[in-house]
């Protein structure tokens, strides 16, 4: 059987083994009794399994007196803002986000639109293994609105950014190939395209959360998208997870550029636009930080984390920032991850250059990022990365998030996944060769240490 992942985010299990009806009501009920009596927004991608979740979550939430307001099937960006503009006490999205298919999660917002932190989260945890939860009396339960806006609030915030030219990038008409793998960003995406002028050819653009393909944007997940860019001539690809907050990027020959050169794309962009400081994590490609560099900008690290990264933009008043897996975080809009953000970006950044997205990427610093994980069952993690950082101590070591072994050039990081029971080991260099290697010399260390 499936873990049921509980992090501080929220919770994810497969449903009908550990994401069961009376778990979901007793984090529902938690997380409500945390948030107090008011407004809770709730907003889902399409997976086949969210009515069954959600039923389950309006239920605990009703229960201990909160009121729902119901947005509907929309990216998770859109449910963040959602809860900000309605002032609601809350905001939960029933997604699994890049997960397979049988996964579902509930990922839980603050009053502010941003992911709970480590003490809130924590919070609700207690309040879920405790069960002190405070019900409603008969007369006092929850009710349900919707509200059919959540979507146009967030195009139009968006396409009002003061440096965003709708009439020259209309005026490029570029034909550009949008695969949603059949999630929350079919909903959107093909019409907000349309609105820059774009001719959209559209793929798996069908919101009924049949996933066609792993919906992770990894350019192994992404050959159907890189064939139709060749087949039709098309200028870009864009590719998102199920539920709209990472965008992967398809060049006009065909090829995959890596979720990475999405934010090194947007942060060059918006630099160009606007002066100030950088916040990307840990695991974020050099490729960003050298971009930032070039540009004069300062570049801070997080640990990996959305909310780890949105609240260090919002306390040193970055001007961009984001996650090297496509998710980029554009103050001026909202605090967090939002491919419907980035894609504006980057048809403008093409649209100012006049030139090929495949030209631009290639006179961006390169690198190669290899990406490997081990499974975990019952491994000390911490004892494993002691044991690294003690093999390793006469290198430059930064323990920002997991264990980062810094070289000239090249990176390894060895950290244990928020979301998933796995260590991830990540490493980057100038080539794909001294990338791989690099992985498989301290996967290699880390199975003997097993």
């Amino acid at each position: 059987m499936s873990r049921l992942m509980i992090s501080v985010s929220g919770i994810r299990g497969i449903v009908g083994e550990t994401l069961t009806p009376d778990v979901i009501v007793n984090f529902a009920e938690a997380y409500g009794t945390f948030c107090g009596p008011g407004k809770i927004v709730v907003g889902s991608d399409t997976r086949i399994t969210g009515h069954v979740v959600k039923h389950a979550l309006l239920a605990g939430l009703y229960s201990v007196g909160c009121d729902v307001i119901d947005v509907g099937i929309c990216p998770t960006p859109t449910v963040q803002m959602a809860t900000e503009k309605l002032k609601a006490n809350g905001g939960i999205i029933i997604t699994a986000s890049h997960n397979p298919i049988q996964w579902n999660a509930l990922k839980l917002l603050a009053a502010d639109g941003l992911f709970l932190d480590a003490e809130q989260g924590q919070k609700v945890i207690e309040l879920a293994e405790t069960k002190n939860f405070r019900l409603a009396a008969y007369d006092a339960v929850g009710h349900a609105s919707t509200y059919a806006d959540a979507i146009f609030d967030h195009e139009q915030a968006v396409l009002d950014l003061p440096y965003i030219n709708i009439e020259k990038i209309q005026a490029k008409k570029y034909k550009v190939v949008v695969d949603c793998v059949n999630g929350a960003g079919s909903v959107m995406l093909p019409a907000y395209l349309e609105k820059f002028g774009c001719e959209v050819i559209p793929i798996n653009c069908t919101p009924d959360g049949r996933f066609p393909h792993i919906p992770e944007p990894v350019p192994e997940n992404l050959t159907q998208l890189s064939d139709k860019v060749r087949e039709t001539a098309a200028d870009i690809g864009f590719a998102v997870d199920p539920d709209s907050d990472r965008l992967a990027l398809i060049s006009n020959e065909g090829i995959p550029l890596g979720e990475e050169y999405t934010l090194a794309l947007a942060i060059q962009f918006m630099l160009s636009r606007k002066k100030g400081k950088v916040v990307i994590n840990a695991s974020t490609s050099l490729a960003s930080e050298d971009v930032a560099k070039q540009m004069g900008a300062e570049v801070i690290r997080t640990k990996v984390g959305e909310i780890h990264v949105a609240k260090k933009m919002r306390e040193v008043h970055a001007v961009v920032g984001g996650e090297g897996n496509g998710g980029v975080i554009l103050p001026d809009v909202h605090l967090g991850r939002d491919a419907i953000v980035g894609i504006a970006l980057i048809l403008q950044h093409l649209a100012d250059l006049d030139l090929p997205i495949s030209e631009i990427c290639r006179r961006l610093p390169q690198y190669v990022i290899t990406k490997k994980k081990i499974e975990l069952t019952s491994a000390d993690t911490t004892s494993i990365l002691n044991k690294l950082v003690e093999n390793h101590r006469n290198e430059m070591i930064d323990r920002i998030d997991g264990v980062k072994f810094l070289r000239p050039g090249a990176w390894v990081q060895v950290r244990a996944s928020n979301t998933e029971p796995i260590l991830r080991i990540m490493s980057e260099a100038p080539s794909a060769a001294e990338s791989v290697a690099l992985c498989d010399q301290f996967i290699n260390e880390i199975k003997r240490l097993l």
